[in-house]
Parts: structure tokens; sequence; C-alpha cells
């Protein structure tokens, strides 16, 4: 007898629903029940460091007692900079702060704003947890008002600081900036205006933090074995006669060659890797709208067009995965299910291409040597793993992530856009660009400062 083609892969689910965010004392309850499992799940027995506390805890005293309201802007180079500055600031800061006689308000916390899809690939865990600790979900790629408008009310009405990433997203690099947004300071600037609007008369910052690793014999250890992995994928043995960096240089090769034979890309040795690499990402992408049956644009002029484009494949993907227009899908018919099973495998090897674009683009970074830091060695290995991960279909859950020894959490002194309200009612534009200059400026005197003192 017949019987109808069912997706091996993956099949059509009815949109996941998340409900409104709201801050649970009973859920901060759980949560701190299992905060040293979560915490050494994540980071093992690392060691948390807040360097320049000062600066943290005046801004939260601020915030909390409604002299000022805060964006907590927080680099993403990892991805689990959320988890920990979430754990941090229930769980730490209050204590930290007391040892400095410094009181606050209220107890701290921080509305952290996160996409949509995170509620889709999360889990349930996801899905109960983040709304009953305050998180607002946003979607990246269409206009969502409702999100906007909890974003705002967050900001405005306070008193906890609202928490975002203007990377946008991981973004695998500590020690450089690959890539930040404007959502950050366009929600700020908009955001101030509103407070002007309502004479609160209280500024609005932006409070720049940066999360480093660093590692020791154990992560070094660890590193080497991951290196092994990634050898063994690729099928190389280990050559004693080879250094460190040529170990790394034979594998980011083969990874690329693999992709390009993929891809039916001619290979080009006389070209350098970062242009064999922007070649390679671009037929990704392409595969990945074709197979949506988006209409392909060509290689994109820019960084913008580029993650427009992607965002656009990622969003398709998710909702031909769990389908917005439905509540459930009991009432499909068996016809209509397996259509829908098969546009989902569809949307999820679109997905799969999608994924490596994704990442292949921030993996443009020299390849160390011996004598480069330990702590960006290790990231090289986690990314250079990462590139085989994608490569065979995995994603940033598929991530190896190797356990420091310490964890330095960096904040710098804030920006205040309320200040800065009067040029950007004259050209928003050029007062947007120039904030997001400044906390790239930011960013890089703290990335500085770190490798100088740890």
């Amino acid at each position: 007898m017949y019987k109808p083609y069912k997706n091996p892969v993956i099949t059509a689910s009815a949109d996941v629903k998340v409900s409104s965010p709201k801050i649970s004392n009973f859920f901060i309850f759980i949560v701190s029940i299992l905060k040293n499992i979560y915490f050494f799940s994540l980071f093992g027995f690392a060691k948390v460091i807040l360097h320049s506390d000062d600066i943290l805890f005046d801004v939260f005293k601020r915030a909390l007692a409604k002299e000022s309201r805060c964006i907590i802007a927080f680099r993403h180079p990892d991805g689990r900079e959320p988890q920990l500055l979430m754990w941090f600031i229930l769980f730490k800061l209050k204590n930290l702060a007391a040892k400095k006689k410094i009181r606050f308000a209220l107890k701290p916390h921080s509305i952290f704003v996160y996409g949509y899809e995170v509620a889709r690939w999360g889990g349930w865990v996801a899905r109960l947890f983040m709304p009953n600790l305050g998180a607002i979900p946003i979607h990246h790629t269409k206009m969502d008002s409702k999100g906007m408008a909890r974003i705002f009310n967050a900001i405005t009405e306070g008193p906890y600081p609202l928490s975002l990433a203007p990377e946008g997203q991981v973004s695998y690099s500590t020690d450089t900036l690959p890539r930040l947004e404007q959502g950050v300071v366009r929600i700020g600037f908009q955001a101030a205006e509103k407070i002007q609007e309502k004479n609160l008369n209280c500024p609005l910052e932006i409070l720049p933090i940066s999360v480093h690793f660093r590692y020791d014999n154990f992560g070094k250890a660890a590193m080497e074995k991951l290196l092994k992995k990634i050898e063994n994928i690729c099928g190389f043995k280990k050559n004693v006669s080879l250094s460190f960096s040529q170990r790394l240089e034979q594998c980011r090769n083969y990874i690329l060659q693999i992709n390009e034979e993929r891809y039916n890309i001619k290979i080009n040795t006389s070209v350098t890797y970062e242009q064999r690499l922007e070649k390679m990402i671009n037929k990704a992408l392409e595969t990945a709208e074709k197979i949506l049956g988006i209409k392909t644009k060509g290689e994109p002029l820019t960084a913008d067009d580029y993650f427009t484009r992607l965002y656009k494949v990622r969003h398709d993907c998710w909702d031909n995965i769990f389908l917005p227009e439905y509540e459930n899908l009991n009432d499909v018919t068996k016809l209509k299910r397996n259509i829908l099973d098969l546009k989902a495998g569809l949307a999820w090897y679109a997905s799969r291409h999608q994924e490596l674009a994704d990442f292949g683009w921030y993996f443009k970074h020299p390849i160390p040597n011996e004598d480069t830091f330990l702590h960006l060695k290790v990231e090289y290995v986690q990314n250079l793993y990462d590139f085989a991960n994608r490569s065979m279909g995995g994603a940033l859950s598929g991530r190896v992530n190797i356990m420091p020894c310490k964890v330095i959490i960096k904040a710098a002194p804030c920006i205040n856009l309320t200040e800065k309200l009067t040029q950007y009612k004259e050209d928003r534009k050029k007062a947007s660009n120039d904030a997001i200059k400044d906390l790239e400026k930011i960013y890089l005197e703290c990335i500085e400062d770190v490798n100088k003192t740890f």
C-alpha cells in the first residue's frame, strides 16, 4: 500500500505561543535554587570578576531610584553573555555593591530583549522562563509595534535597565568588532524623546558592557582535544612536524575547499582565503534563497544588504517550520499536512545553508600563532570547529564552548543620549552614526584595557 512521503528530518508545527512578559517572583525563586547548577553548566568553575565595578554600581543605583533610564548595551561574541549577565545582576550585583556600602532602591534586575526565534529553537525552557523573567521578544525582520511598545514602555517607565546586544546576534569575536547594528542607538534616541515629552526630568544612558573569558592549562588541554577532533573530522592525523598554526590552516583550508566543491565554485588558490570565503558564503546565501523561492540579487554590496537578506531567509525558514497562520494542525487534511511537512523539510535544509552563510561572514580572522593570547587561540579553535559543524548542517546549538577559568565583566562609562538630543533632532542619521562610533570606540578601549589587565 502506498504511504505518503513524510520528511524524515522535521515536520511542520503550529506556531509557538509566548506569554506576555512579566517579572514573576516565583520564577526568580526557582532560578535562584538552580543558579549554581546553571552557572556550572555554562562556565564550569570559572571565577567571575567585575572590572570597573563603581561604574556598574552607580548606573544601577541611579536607574533603580528612577534618577535615570538605562539601556545596557552588551557585547555578544560568545553566545552565553545574556545568561551570564542575568545571573550576575539577579544574584551577585546586590551583594557586591553592599560590600562597598552601596544600597539600591530595589533589588537589581534587567529586562532582556530577544528574537522571537529563540522561543522556537529554545524549547519549552525558554518559552517558560524568559517571559516570566520579564524578557521581551521582538521580530528582527518585520514591523513589530507590540514588541517595540513593550521596549519603550520598559525604558521610559523603568525602573529596571533594558539589556540588548548592539551586534544583533553572536559575533564570534572577542577582541574585534565585526559589526554593530544601529538598533540600540535608534531605540535610545526615540526613548530619550519620549522621556523628554513626559517631562520625567531624567537622562537616558547607554551603559556599554563587555564580557571576556580567560583560560588556564585545563582550557589549553581542552583546546588541544578539540583541535584533534577537528583534524579527525577532516581526515588528518596529527603530524608532529606541523606547528599549531599549520594544523589550523590545513583544517581551515580543507573545510573551505569542501564547501567550494559543494557549491560548484572553481577553486582558485591564487586569491586570499578571505576572497574565497566571501564567494562561498554568497553562494550559500543564494542557495538558501533559491530553495525558499526568494528572488536572489547576486552578491551583496554591503554588510547591511547581506544581513537583510540573511535575516529574511532565517525568518522564512522559521515561518515554514512553525506556522504563524495555524494555532493547531489537527483540522488540516492529510494531503495539506504532508505538503506543509515537505515545505518545513525544505525550510530546514535551506536553513543549513543559511547557518553556514551566517557563521562564515564572521570567520575572517587571521590564524593565531604561538605568541597569540591563549584566549584568542581557544576562540579560534572553537570557531574552526563551528566552521566544520555548520558545513555538516549544524547550528549554534552544536558549538563547543571550552570552559574558562575567569569571566571578566567590564563596565564602561555611559553614553548620555539625552545630551545628544538636540543634534539628533537636527540630523538623525548623523547623530545615530556618531553615537555608534562612540560606542565602538568604548568597546575597543574595553578590549584594550582588559587585555592589559588580565
